[in-house]
């Protein structure tokens, strides 16, 4: 990974400003562990995307959507990874998480673009 993906995100109080408040970033929290290290490592490779290592977790954050294939994971694994084993793996998130179909995750940071695939009757 290059440097600029592990960079630190977080900020100190002090240093916010209100715009600083207001974004589209998305992001999940892992729990630290040989499914987290694959999923920080295939989704770290992609553009925008910013992983943070920390001792006992793995933040993962990025700006609009962060698209998370479970057979791309699963190869860098070397075993399958389902998406109730990626869940379990995210010990948090925040933005939009919506499951598109038995492969692919997506975490939204725009509530708008989450709402195309979220069907209400």
């Amino acid at each position: 990974m290059s440097t600029d993906q592990t960079k630190n995100i977080f900020k100190h109080t002090k240093d916010l400003e209100f715009k600083d408040t207001i974004s589209h970033q998305c992001g999940v929290t892992l729990n630290e562990s040989v499914e987290a290290r694959a999923i920080a490592e295939v989704i770290g490779r992609r553009e925008g995307i910013t992983v943070t290592f920390m001792p006992s977790m793995i933040r993962v954050d990025g700006e609009g959507k962060i698209i998370f294939k479970m057979d791309e994971i699963s190869e860098e694994l070397g075993y399958e990874l389902t998406h109730e084993a990626f869940e379990i793996s995210t010990s948090t998130h925040y933005g939009r998480m919506v499951m598109i179909d038995e492969n692919t995750v997506i975490l939204f940071g725009d509530m708008d673009e989450a709402m195309k695939y979220i069907a209400y009757d």
